[in-house]
């Protein structure tokens, strides 16, 4: 028997008829939604969805604010064609599960991260690069999000938590950490020393990450942000300092979260021989044109696509291990607006966070 449950309710049982059991009270919810872009968001009230098969919805308890978030409300990702509830950083308790849902109960923690739905038979999924999937669904761009009270997710990509750890604590781990762990694995195990361009929610976790692997870390900001640069070294990092300046010696490697083409001459300048840059983030400005000199001598330059539930697995099982902590900036969720255009301005250090 499979039931559909609202705050430890059934409303819906696949083996009864009863038109009683399945009806109810449609709950309420409410959200931040994206009408069209370069227009601030919309506080809305709307129905409570019920989860379909192989779905859960979860009731929200906090949500990161991410940069990609700023990338479809600004306009720089494609606009998905109709109202869209941004959000993919989400942390909250199921409430309600879908047909099929065998391994998560309700009441339980979970995570929702920004890949929300693979084809699961393209050529990438069935060879374990599901982040290149040819038919996705991200979550908060092509399916609601959560900048709201509640949200549906499918099932197979929202990861359990625990118990440890608040919401807002945990909410940045699921794409600044995620996307940031999946970097650093991109730029090499032997990569000892590591440079991170944008010191911002991904790279302050993520700097946790590389010291307690027993790499040395380099810090890179905005020209002349000497707040953030000395948040970076209080994080333990060796060297801190403009995106425009040379570090004390040659990187094995460097990570761009900073969504700043002019960026790649820069950090392809700073690595060694046979050194490797990965541009991190969905979007970036157009990269300038650079002499073949800066990539010559096996340098790499590469890019991160998204992440696989086996990135969500690794990190969030280290995480707890190594005691990351992250600093986040707390807003109500109808303050949706001003905390992207806080993001926009580099306004706080560490990740800003919604909470209903």
């Amino acid at each position: 028997m499979i039931q559909i449950m609202v705050r430890g309710v059934p409303i819906w049982c696949s083996s009864c008829a009863d038109p009683a059991h399945r009806a109810g009270d449609p709950a309420m919810m409410h959200a931040m939604r994206l009408n069209a872009p370069h227009t601030d968001l919309e506080w809305v009230e709307l129905p409570d969805r019920l989860p379909g098969p192989g779905e859960i919805r979860v009731r929200v308890g906090a949500c990161g604010v991410c940069r990609t978030d700023l990338h479809v409300v600004d306009g720089d990702l494609p606009f998905p064609g109709h109202p869209v509830i941004p959000g993919h950083e989400i942390v909250g308790r199921i409430e309600a599960l879908g047909e099929g849902v065998q391994d998560l109960k309700i009441g339980q923690r979970v995570g929702v991260p920004w890949l929300g739905h693979t084809c699961g038979i393209c050529r990438y999924c069935h060879s374990g690069h599901e982040n290149l999937c040819d038919h996705p669904l991200f979550t908060g761009y092509t399916r609601d999000g959560g900048y709201a009270t509640a949200a549906i997710a499918d099932a197979r990509y929202a990861f359990p938590l625990g118990e440890e750890g608040s919401d807002v604590d945990l909410a940045p781990l699921l794409c600044a950490g995620l996307i940031g762990w999946r970097s650093l694995v991109m730029a090499g195990e032997d990569a000892k020393t590591v440079g991170l361009y944008g010191f911002g929610a991904a790279a302050h976790i993520i700097a946790q990450v590389a010291l307690w692997q027993g790499r040395t870390v380099y810090g890179f900001t905005r020209p002349g942000d000497r707040p953030t640069q000395d948040f970076a070294r209080s994080l333990g990092a060796t060297w801190a300092g403009g995106s425009d300046e040379a570090p004390p010696e040659k990187l094995d490697a460097a990570i761009i979260f900073a969504p700043v083409g002019a960026l790649v001459p820069a950090a392809l300048r700073a690595v060694r021989k046979g050194g490797r840059v990965v541009c991190a983030g969905i979007h970036m400005s157009d990269i300038p044109s650079f002499p073949y000199d800066l990539f010559w001598e096996e340098r790499q330059l590469v890019s991160v696509a998204n992440l696989t539930r086996q990135d969500g697995i690794d990190f969030l099982s280290l995480a707890p291990r190594i005691g990351v902590r992250t600093k986040t900036t707390r807003y109500d969720l109808r303050d949706a607006n001003r905390a992207l255009a806080d993001l926009r301005a580099g306004r706080f250090e560490g990740a800003a966070v919604l909470v209903p």
